[in-house]
């Protein structure tokens, strides 16, 4: 599915889907949590779809009770000897750890970019903690072969959270106590979110306040079944706030600045342009006024580069965003991509300081550009859009059902005709 954004004002409020990081991780206890556990305002996008036919095949029993609400009866009880992850980084590095916690064995099997994104760095932890593992050369397909044993264990934590993420929550289960030494953590928000939704779930994991490299999880711990309301989506939220900022006026309700979310950083990146904000208690409006260049570290929040992206296009001068070796391995190598569709609209982006991006603010062209089947790359070009005179095409468009699959109606319902 090809689309084709307009340049034009905006104005409007939109309330964005709901957070598919809390949701995936909410969905992963429920399963693990012996009992029915409801989770509310759930967006049933590409990666939450995944999420709930792992916990299926798992053993857990889902319900629908209407288009955003679910119950879940949970309980570790496989009955398939394959997990399908899609195209869900996430799903994958969770779900593999808490297939670990089973005796039986799991293949991990995934699809698209996915298959291209490494994995070597769960699988000498998972070894080390007691785990039969096979696997494919590093990348998916995985197979793991339980139960989890506990002790201490080292992981590299440079790469990304997420494997952290699986190992916190599987290891609460797991037969021994367990210390986790990280090395290098990044994207430390996510842990908080992580702790926090264990938390809800009635876990603890503990750690030094403020530190992430060290973490002491107590075995042989039991989740007990929660009633969840999932918030509002930062990630998803971020592009629309550009669009306030760089076209007009946009008001996100439903979404809290207190939030545990990386991605709340957006706020501190829009303040250092120069745009308009108003935060109020559960909703934040962004409007547009002259935008100058800006120095902003997304090395904790490296889903903002592509919004980053299209707020630095925007701005007077040259902006430097940190963090670009955190793009590598997402659904595209990030960096790259926005270089090369940025080059099509006519601005200038700059990849070769290692570990960062120079973006030379400039009028937007008309122009057919490509997602890279990125959801969030497909986002940042509807947004610079905004400011075309003219129109740019964006090519294989359907990959933000991945994560926000009303992203072009609700910008479509702010534009104004």
């Amino acid at each position: 599915m090809d689309k084709t954004v307009s340049g034009g004002n905006v104005k409007g409020c939109i309330i964005p889907p709901s957070s598919k990081s809390y949701a995936q991780r909410a969905i992963a206890l429920s399963l693990l949590a012996n009992g029915r556990s409801t989770l509310r305002n759930i967006e049933f996008c590409k990666d939450t779809r995944s999420a709930l036919k792992c916990i299926e095949a798992l053993g857990a029993k889902v319900s629908f009770i209407d288009d955003s609400s679910i119950t879940i009866d949970g309980g570790l009880n496989p009955i398939s000897d394959t997990l399908y992850v899609g195209e869900s980084g996430l799903a994958t590095r969770l779900f593999t750890p808490i297939a670990s916690l089973h005796s039986s064995p799991i293949c991990i099997k995934g699809e698209g970019t996915l298959l291209h994104r490494p994995m070597m760095l769960m699988i000498e932890p998972l070894r080390e903690l007691g785990v039969e593992v096979l696997d494919g050369g590093g990348y998916l397909p995985i197979q793991v072969k339980g139960p989890i044993h506990g002790g201490k264990i080292e992981v590299d934590g440079s790469f990304s959270s997420q494997f952290i993420t699986g190992l916190l929550l599987a290891l609460p289960l797991a037969l021994e106590d367990t210390t986790l030494i990280v090395k290098s953590p990044v994207s430390t928000p996510y842990i908080d979110m992580t702790i926090d939704t264990a938390h809800s779930f009635g876990v603890e994991i503990l750690h030094n306040e403020g530190d992430y490299t060290e973490f002491f999880i107590k075995g042989r711990q039991k989740y007990e079944p929660a009633d969840l309301a999932i918030e509002g989506d930062w990630s998803g939220a971020s592009s629309m706030l550009v669009a306030g900022a760089i076209a007009g006026e946009v008001t996100i309700n439903n979404i809290s600045t207190l939030s545990k979310q990386a991605d709340t950083a957006i706020c501190r990146a829009l303040e250092r342009a120069g745009a308009g904000i108003i935060i109020e208690e559960n909703s934040i409006t962004v409007s547009k006024r002259p935008l100058h260049a800006f120095t902003f570290d997304a090395t904790h929040c490296p889903d903002l580069f592509p919004a980053l992206a299209a707020l630095a296009a925007a701005a007077e001068g040259e902006s430097t965003i940190i963090g670009t070796s955190r793009l590598r391995h997402k659904e595209s190598d990030r960096a790259l991509t926005i270089c090369q569709e940025y080059e099509k609209l006519g601005i200038k982006v700059d990849i070769s300081q290692e570990d960062v991006m120079k973006i030379q603010g400039g009028e937007i062209s008309p122009a057919t550009t490509f997602s890279h089947n990125d959801h969030r790359i497909a986002m940042s070009l509807a947004v610079s859009a905004l400011r075309c005179d003219g129109e740019v095409k964006i090519e294989n468009a359907e990959c933000v059902e991945k994560s926000y699959p009303t992203f072009f109606e609700d910008l479509e319902s702010i534009i104004l005709r």
